[in-house]
Protein backbone atom coordinates (compact mmCIF):
# COMPACT_ATOMS: atom_id res chain seq x y z
CA UNK A 1 0.00 0.00 0.00
CA UNK A 2 1.20 3.49 -0.61
CA UNK A 3 1.99 6.11 2.25
CA UNK A 4 -0.77 8.16 0.86
CA UNK A 5 -4.65 7.10 0.54
CA UNK A 6 -6.78 9.28 -0.50
CA UNK A 7 -10.95 8.24 -0.99
CA UNK A 8 -12.57 10.30 -4.03
CA UNK A 9 -16.04 10.48 -5.11
CA UNK A 10 -16.57 13.09 -8.02
CA UNK A 11 -19.43 13.70 -10.68
CA UNK A 12 -18.25 16.15 -12.84
CA UNK A 13 -14.32 14.78 -12.20
CA UNK A 14 -13.47 18.10 -10.64
CA UNK A 15 -12.94 16.55 -7.14
CA UNK A 16 -11.07 13.96 -8.62
CA UNK A 17 -9.03 16.71 -10.35
CA UNK A 18 -8.55 18.14 -6.66
CA UNK A 19 -7.65 14.72 -5.30
CA UNK A 20 -5.12 14.17 -8.46
CA UNK A 21 -2.82 18.01 -7.19
CA UNK A 22 -3.28 17.07 -3.67
CA UNK A 23 -1.87 13.38 -4.48
CA UNK A 24 0.98 15.05 -6.33
CA UNK A 25 2.32 17.27 -3.40
CA UNK A 26 2.24 14.44 -1.58
CA UNK A 27 3.87 11.71 -3.90
CA UNK A 28 3.18 8.06 -3.08
CA UNK A 29 -0.68 8.25 -3.20
CA UNK A 30 -3.42 5.74 -3.67
CA UNK A 31 -6.53 7.37 -4.65
CA UNK A 32 -9.60 5.08 -4.22
CA UNK A 33 -12.56 6.23 -6.28
CA UNK A 34 -15.94 6.03 -4.10
CA UNK A 35 -18.07 5.85 -6.63
CA UNK A 36 -19.38 2.25 -6.63
CA UNK A 37 -18.16 0.47 -3.30
CA UNK A 38 -14.87 0.93 -2.72
CA UNK A 39 -12.29 -2.24 -4.02
CA UNK A 40 -9.90 -0.79 -0.97
CA UNK A 41 -11.41 -0.34 2.86
CA UNK A 42 -8.86 -1.69 4.67
CA UNK A 43 -5.71 1.17 4.82
CA UNK A 44 -4.39 0.97 8.32
CA UNK A 45 -0.76 0.77 6.50
CA UNK A 46 -1.16 4.39 5.31
CA UNK A 47 0.26 7.21 7.23
CA UNK A 48 -2.24 9.73 5.88
CA UNK A 49 -5.78 8.88 5.09
CA UNK A 50 -8.02 11.38 2.94
CA UNK A 51 -11.67 12.15 2.03
CA UNK A 52 -12.25 14.00 -1.01
CA UNK A 53 -16.31 14.56 -2.55
CA UNK A 54 -18.60 17.15 -3.18
CA UNK A 55 -21.68 18.36 -1.25
CA UNK A 56 -25.06 16.51 -2.54
CA UNK A 57 -28.24 17.11 -1.60
CA UNK A 58 -26.59 18.95 2.31
CA UNK A 59 -24.38 16.29 3.03
CA UNK A 60 -22.23 13.54 1.27
CA UNK A 61 -23.01 11.86 -2.16
CA UNK A 62 -24.32 8.58 -2.96
CA UNK A 63 -23.70 5.65 -0.69
CA UNK A 64 -20.56 7.67 0.94
CA UNK A 65 -21.55 7.43 4.11
CA UNK A 66 -22.39 3.80 3.92
CA UNK A 67 -18.33 3.82 2.16
CA UNK A 68 -16.86 5.64 4.96
CA UNK A 69 -18.02 3.48 7.53
CA UNK A 70 -16.25 0.53 6.28
CA UNK A 71 -12.69 2.02 6.03
CA UNK A 72 -10.20 0.89 8.33
CA UNK A 73 -7.69 3.73 9.19
CA UNK A 74 -5.02 3.67 11.42
CA UNK A 75 -5.44 5.26 15.26
CA UNK A 76 -1.53 6.95 14.07
CA UNK A 77 -2.66 8.05 10.87
CA UNK A 78 -3.26 12.20 10.01
CA UNK A 79 -6.56 11.90 8.55
CA UNK A 80 -8.11 14.98 6.39
CA UNK A 81 -11.26 15.71 4.36
CA UNK A 82 -11.89 18.02 1.23
CA UNK A 83 -15.15 19.47 0.04
CA UNK A 84 -15.99 21.16 -3.06
CA UNK A 85 -19.36 22.95 -3.56
CA UNK A 86 -21.03 25.28 -5.52
CA UNK A 87 -23.13 27.57 -3.26
CA UNK A 88 -23.22 25.88 0.37
CA UNK A 89 -20.23 23.67 1.30
CA UNK A 90 -22.96 21.27 3.54
CA UNK A 91 -22.48 18.66 6.38
CA UNK A 92 -20.59 16.25 4.59
CA UNK A 93 -17.50 16.71 6.65
CA UNK A 94 -19.29 17.41 9.83
CA UNK A 95 -20.21 13.51 8.70
CA UNK A 96 -16.72 12.05 8.15
CA UNK A 97 -14.99 13.77 11.37
CA UNK A 98 -18.06 11.90 13.02
CA UNK A 99 -17.20 8.60 11.53
CA UNK A 100 -13.48 8.48 11.58
CA UNK A 101 -11.62 11.95 12.91
CA UNK A 102 -10.17 14.51 10.87
CA UNK A 103 -6.86 16.37 11.81
CA UNK A 104 -7.22 18.84 8.61
CA UNK A 105 -10.17 19.71 6.68
CA UNK A 106 -10.85 22.15 3.86
CA UNK A 107 -13.46 23.36 1.58
CA UNK A 108 -13.75 25.28 -1.31
CA UNK A 109 -16.43 26.57 -4.20
CA UNK A 110 -16.09 25.44 -7.87
CA UNK A 111 -18.22 24.86 -10.95
CA UNK A 112 -21.42 23.55 -10.08
CA UNK A 113 -22.37 20.41 -11.58
CA UNK A 114 -25.69 19.83 -10.64
CA UNK A 115 -27.24 21.88 -13.91
CA UNK A 116 -30.95 20.69 -13.17
CA UNK A 117 -30.51 23.66 -10.37
CA UNK A 118 -28.12 25.72 -11.75
CA UNK A 119 -25.86 26.62 -14.72
CA UNK A 120 -22.43 25.15 -13.71
CA UNK A 121 -21.37 29.15 -13.90
CA UNK A 122 -22.79 28.87 -10.55
CA UNK A 123 -19.93 29.43 -7.57
CA UNK A 124 -18.86 31.50 -4.49
CA UNK A 125 -17.51 34.49 -5.74
CA UNK A 126 -18.83 33.94 -9.30
CA UNK A 127 -15.72 33.44 -11.59
CA UNK A 128 -14.86 32.29 -14.90
CA UNK A 129 -14.52 28.44 -15.48
CA UNK A 130 -10.75 29.33 -16.39
CA UNK A 131 -10.32 31.39 -12.66
CA UNK A 132 -11.97 28.58 -11.09
CA UNK A 133 -9.89 25.66 -12.24
CA UNK A 134 -6.59 27.85 -11.30
CA UNK A 135 -8.41 28.41 -7.88
CA UNK A 136 -8.53 25.05 -7.20
CA UNK A 137 -5.20 24.23 -8.17
CA UNK A 138 -3.90 26.62 -6.51
CA UNK A 139 -5.77 24.86 -3.24
CA UNK A 140 -4.47 21.76 -3.76
CA UNK A 141 -1.30 22.71 -3.95
CA UNK A 142 -2.24 24.23 -0.35
CA UNK A 143 -3.86 21.60 1.10
CA UNK A 144 -1.53 19.18 0.37
CA UNK A 145 1.43 21.39 1.81
CA UNK A 146 -0.50 21.27 4.93
CA UNK A 147 -1.13 17.92 4.90
CA UNK A 148 2.84 17.41 4.60
CA UNK A 149 3.15 19.58 7.28
CA UNK A 150 0.49 17.72 9.64
CA UNK A 151 -1.42 21.01 10.09
CA UNK A 152 -4.34 21.07 12.45
CA UNK A 153 -7.30 22.70 11.69
CA UNK A 154 -8.80 23.28 15.10
CA UNK A 155 -12.52 22.72 15.73
CA UNK A 156 -14.71 20.46 14.28
CA UNK A 157 -16.45 21.06 10.86
CA UNK A 158 -19.58 22.85 10.81
CA UNK A 159 -23.07 21.06 11.03
CA UNK A 160 -25.71 23.06 9.65
CA UNK A 161 -29.40 21.80 10.61
CA UNK A 162 -30.84 23.27 7.74
CA UNK A 163 -28.71 20.48 5.37
CA UNK A 164 -29.81 17.87 7.90
CA UNK A 165 -33.37 18.28 7.22
CA UNK A 166 -32.06 18.48 3.29
CA UNK A 167 -30.12 15.28 3.46
CA UNK A 168 -32.93 13.12 4.66
CA UNK A 169 -35.33 14.02 2.01
CA UNK A 170 -32.46 13.67 -0.30
CA UNK A 171 -33.15 9.76 -1.01
CA UNK A 172 -37.06 10.68 -2.04
CA UNK A 173 -35.85 13.53 -4.27
CA UNK A 174 -33.34 11.56 -6.13
CA UNK A 175 -35.42 9.07 -7.07
CA UNK A 176 -38.53 11.37 -8.16
CA UNK A 177 -35.66 13.25 -10.52
CA UNK A 178 -34.79 9.80 -11.80
CA UNK A 179 -37.94 9.49 -13.98
CA UNK A 180 -37.12 12.67 -15.62
CA UNK A 181 -34.01 11.72 -18.08
CA UNK A 182 -34.33 11.66 -21.36
CA UNK A 183 -32.33 10.51 -24.33
CA UNK A 184 -32.41 12.65 -28.22
CA UNK A 185 -31.95 9.08 -30.09
CA UNK A 186 -31.41 11.60 -32.92
CA UNK A 187 -27.92 12.94 -31.13
CA UNK A 188 -27.53 9.20 -29.44
CA UNK A 189 -24.46 6.69 -31.05
CA UNK A 190 -25.25 4.11 -28.66
CA UNK A 191 -21.60 4.60 -27.68
CA UNK A 192 -22.41 3.11 -23.84
CA UNK A 193 -20.39 5.65 -21.96
CA UNK A 194 -23.02 5.96 -19.78
CA UNK A 195 -23.23 3.10 -18.79
CA UNK A 196 -20.10 2.89 -17.80
CA UNK A 197 -19.40 5.80 -15.86
CA UNK A 198 -22.83 5.10 -13.89
CA UNK A 199 -21.66 4.65 -10.00
CA UNK A 200 -25.11 2.57 -9.41
CA UNK A 201 -25.99 0.51 -12.13
CA UNK A 202 -28.46 2.32 -12.81
CA UNK A 203 -28.18 2.61 -16.89
CA UNK A 204 -28.55 -0.30 -19.33
CA UNK A 205 -28.76 -0.03 -23.06
CA UNK A 206 -31.95 -1.56 -24.92
CA UNK A 207 -31.92 -1.85 -28.39
CA UNK A 208 -29.13 0.34 -28.78
CA UNK A 209 -30.23 3.25 -26.35
CA UNK A 210 -29.72 3.93 -22.57
CA UNK A 211 -32.41 3.33 -20.34
CA UNK A 212 -32.46 4.79 -16.81
CA UNK A 213 -33.25 3.18 -13.75
CA UNK A 214 -34.69 4.60 -10.16
CA UNK A 215 -31.90 4.11 -8.39
CA UNK A 216 -29.97 7.33 -9.48
CA UNK A 217 -27.56 9.15 -7.40
CA UNK A 218 -27.90 12.51 -9.23
CA UNK A 219 -24.20 12.67 -10.13
CA UNK A 220 -25.09 12.93 -13.81
CA UNK A 221 -21.69 12.18 -15.36
CA UNK A 222 -24.14 10.35 -18.02
CA UNK A 223 -25.25 14.29 -18.64
CA UNK A 224 -22.21 15.70 -18.41
CA UNK A 225 -19.94 13.95 -19.91
CA UNK A 226 -22.00 11.99 -22.84
CA UNK A 227 -20.08 12.99 -25.92
CA UNK A 228 -23.03 13.92 -28.25
CA UNK A 229 -25.05 15.82 -25.40
CA UNK A 230 -28.25 13.49 -26.35
CA UNK A 231 -28.76 12.51 -22.58
CA UNK A 232 -30.48 15.75 -20.66
CA UNK A 233 -32.49 15.68 -17.05
CA UNK A 234 -36.00 17.63 -17.92
CA UNK A 235 -36.10 19.63 -20.90
CA UNK A 236 -35.23 22.71 -19.89
CA UNK A 237 -31.38 21.20 -19.35
CA UNK A 238 -31.16 20.33 -22.89
CA UNK A 239 -30.25 24.02 -23.76
CA UNK A 240 -27.92 24.35 -20.83
CA UNK A 241 -24.03 24.21 -21.28
CA UNK A 242 -22.65 20.61 -20.09
CA UNK A 243 -20.05 21.06 -17.87
CA UNK A 244 -16.97 18.41 -16.75
CA UNK A 245 -13.33 19.47 -15.66
CA UNK A 246 -10.75 19.85 -18.40
CA UNK A 247 -8.31 17.41 -16.60
CA UNK A 248 -10.29 14.52 -15.96
CA UNK A 249 -11.54 12.28 -18.68
CA UNK A 250 -14.61 10.10 -18.52
CA UNK A 251 -12.21 6.95 -18.26
CA UNK A 252 -10.31 8.45 -15.15
CA UNK A 253 -13.87 8.21 -13.42
CA UNK A 254 -14.47 4.29 -14.08
CA UNK A 255 -11.47 3.39 -12.16
CA UNK A 256 -11.72 1.85 -9.00
CA UNK A 257 -7.83 2.76 -8.16
CA UNK A 258 -5.46 5.39 -9.58
CA UNK A 259 -1.71 5.57 -8.43
CA UNK A 260 0.40 8.72 -7.91
CA UNK A 261 4.15 8.70 -7.73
Amino acid sequence: MSENVIFCYSGTGNCLDMTKNIAKVLGDTDIIMMRSRPTVTDVKDAKRVGFVFPCYGGGLPGDVEKFVKLVEVSPDAYTFGVCQFAGYPGNGLHMIDEIVGLDYWAMMSHQCGYIVLFPHQLMVPPMTPEAAQARSEKTARKIGEDVLAGCEKGGRPPLFKINELEYKGWPMITKLKSHNFLVDTAKCIGCGQCVNICPNGNIRMIAGTPSFGSNCYQCVSCLQYCPKQAISLGGFTEKRERYHNPNVPAAELMENVIHID
